[in-house]
């Protein structure tokens, strides 16, 4: 397997063959008088290929169909993908946000404790707890 960047391959030097032929095909498939001087069988065969292909008015029209799916395609995932990260953020918000009640709920129950003035019940009133919970903290 050969790995060639098509903008570098003039710098190669290649001499005439395959490899040559092919490099000429994917930069000038276009140009009518530089493919006529290709001599490698599969590259005519491909040349040959994409000329009925192009002369096909229904394989133009259902390659541009099949583009343009692959294109909506694209952009679906993309926005699906987006709409999960966001949906994943808010979601991530919200717990934290409940975690931070919880841990607020439990400091302001402990420090109530700590005073000595409030019963369990009262404090379990005013913070959310539940009286179980206060008198696990003790």
């Amino acid at each position: 397997m050969n790995l060639i960047e098509l903008n570098k391959a003039d710098r190669l030097g290649l001499s005439e063959g395959p490899l040559h032929d092919w490099i000429t095909f994917f930069k000038h498939w276009r140009e009518e008088l530089i493919m006529a001087k290709v001599a490698h069988e599969p590259v005519k065969r491909a040349m040959s290929r994409i000329r009925e292909l192009s002369a096909d008015e229904e394989a133009q029209r259902l390659a541009f169909v099949r583009e343009r799916a692959l294109r909506d395609e694209v952009s679906l995932l993309n926005e699906a993908r987006r709409e999960g990260e966001q949906k994943g953020r808010q979601e991530g918000r919200q717990e934290g946000e409940e975690i931070g009640l919880q841990k607020g709920q439990r400091l302001t129950a402990i420090n109530l404790l700590k005073l000595g003035v409030l019963t369990d019940e009262q404090i379990a009133q005013s913070t959310g707890l539940s009286l179980a919970e206060v008198k696990a903290l003790h």
